[in-house]
Order: structure tokens, then sequence, then C-alpha cells
């Protein structure tokens, strides 16, 4: 019997019941759950990076996404308050769309 001792999805024991199998399962505290949420944006950004193909480069950063979805949520904000403070930043200092990469400071 394989031990995972980690966040998954929502569904994901549904899914495991419909095969026939138990899953043994409890519910975070807080606290616990934002340090699994971390390991999880951890755990997603190596499968990004590890990612061949622009396909699965996509699965792995819409991953990355449901996370960044439910650390806005424990951190008392909403998506959209998110996106506010993205586009103000954007706003006050750019982008990444240019692709400037700073060498040095003289």
């Amino acid at each position: 019997m394989p031990t995972y001792n980690k966040l998954i999805r929502d569904r994901i024991p549904a899914m495991i019941a419909m095969t026939g199998k138990e899953a043994n399962t409890t519910t975070l505290s807080d606290k616990d759950y934002v340090e699994e949420l971390k390991k999880k944006t951890k755990e997603e950004l190596q499968e990004y990076l590890a990612a061949d193909n622009d396909q699965d480069a996509l699965e792995e950063l819409a991953d990355m996404l449901e996370l960044i979805h439910a650390l806005t949520k424990v951190h008392g904000s909403t998506v959209e308050e998110l996106e506010v403070i993205r586009e103000k930043k954007a706003e006050q200092r750019g982008g990444f769309n240019e692709r400037v990469f700073l060498i040095d400071v003289e």
C-alpha cells in the first residue's frame, strides 16, 4: 500500500473509491494547509520546469494557477484583488513581455 502524505485535489478520494480502493485522508489545520499548499506549489513548479512540451507545461501551469487561487484565499483575498495588484505592479514596473535581461549596473 503506497504512502503519499501530500495535499491532493478535493475529488481524488472519490476517484480512488471508484477503483474499489479506499483512501485514508485527514483534514489539515489552517497552518498545515498553508504549509502543504507551499510544498505542492514547489512540486508543481518542478514538474513545470521538467515539462518537455507545451501541453505538459500548460498542464503544470494550470495546477500552479489552482494553487495560486487557493493561496490567495488563505491570505484573505480574492483572485480579482490579486489581479488588481498584478496590474498595478505591471503598470508601475512593467511586465516581462519585452524579454529584458539585466546584465549589470554601473
